[in-house]
């Protein structure tokens, strides 16, 4: 069939026409299975065009922008109150969210003034409570919110001798009989309770009531009432002959005792100097407002 050409040689043309015919055919499902691999379209649904090109036939799209917030709104749709918050005589005009905490208020104040808020004594009828709202506590637009507060250094110089003093107290108290029976308390305390005393909430506490203290009694067993002056931060002790101005910050300490018999009234004193001497004891105060007299007086730093 190809003349010329010897058997041997036609024979070794043969077998490696073969072989390459058997090894093109070996490569082809391989290559089908490459093409399956691929993205089944370059434009159309579920496929990417490929890097560099553009899909026939598809609107060039500019990528989505992000969202941008110039922090002007972070307050939409929130309930604001208008407060005058007043610190140091320095007024500040302030609009805050009315479901707001007392202690997201301290966080604003520490802003304005610089104050941090441990050192702060913020008050609105009484000592702020820090974990409710201003809603809760019933805060309307005008409300004049009153900070107390002073340096570091001043509030470490004061600390020392009124934690020393309270030590001091408490270790004396466990020593002694209860107060209500001791003899200088007993003549008070056995008159009774007085007729025009405040009523009292066994079991709740209570922030200071808009009015003063009064039906109570002093060691002299005379009428007397208590004032505390948020916005001059002053406590005013009244008798009939006399009104007497302290400075919460002159006081030492404040200790108290339920009055046996009658737990929902305590026996409360404040100590104007170094000694045991200069406590001024008022008898008969209710329950519900010895803490929140404690928080008033010496603020949420000190420990009793």
């Amino acid at each position: 069939a190809f003349p010329g050409v010897p058997r041997g040689r036609l024979y070794t043309i043969i077998m490696a026409a073969a072989a390459s015919a058997a090894a093109d055919g070996a490569e082809e499902p391989g290559m089908e299975a490459e093409a399956q691999e691929l993205p089944l379209s370059c434009g159309g649904e579920g496929g990417s065009p490929a890097v560099g090109r553009s899909p026939e036939g598809e609107e060039h799209r500019d990528p989505p922008q992000a969202s941008v917030s110039n922090g002007g709104d972070s307050e939409s749709g929130k309930e604001l109150v208008e407060l005058k918050v007043i610190w140091n005589k320095n007024k500040y005009d302030v609009k805050f969210c009315l479901d707001s905490t007392g202690a997201e208020l301290k966080q604003k104040i520490h802003s304005l003034t610089g104050l941090p808020p441990a050192m702060q004594k913020v008050m609105f009828k009484g000592l702020l409570p820090e974990e409710k709202t201003l809603r809760e506590i019933k805060v309307t637009n005008g409300a004049k919110i009153m900070v107390v507060g002073s340096t570091i250094n001043d509030v470490l110089a004061v600390n020392t001798p009124k934690e020393a003093a309270q030590q001091e107290v408490k270790a004396e108290e466990n020593k002694k009989e209860p107060l209500c029976r001791q003899k200088q308390h007993r003549k008070v305390l056995d008159k009774g309770k007085p007729d025009d005393v405040m009523p009292s909430v066994k079991g709740v506490q209570e922030r200071l009531p808009t009015v003063p203290l009064s039906g109570m009694y002093n060691k002299s067993g005379g009428k007397v009432r208590l004032t505390f002056k948020l916005e001059q931060d002053q406590l005013w002790i009244g008798t009939k002959e006399r009104t007497e101005k302290l400075p919460m910050g002159s006081i030492k300490n404040v200790v108290s005792e339920p009055i046996e018999g009658h737990e929902d009234y305590h026996m409360m004193a404040f100590q104007l100097g170094p000694t045991e001497a200069s406590y001024y004891w008022v008898y008969w105060v209710p329950t519900q407002y010895v803490d929140a007299i404690k928080d008033t007086v010496l603020g949420k730093w000190q420990y009793f």
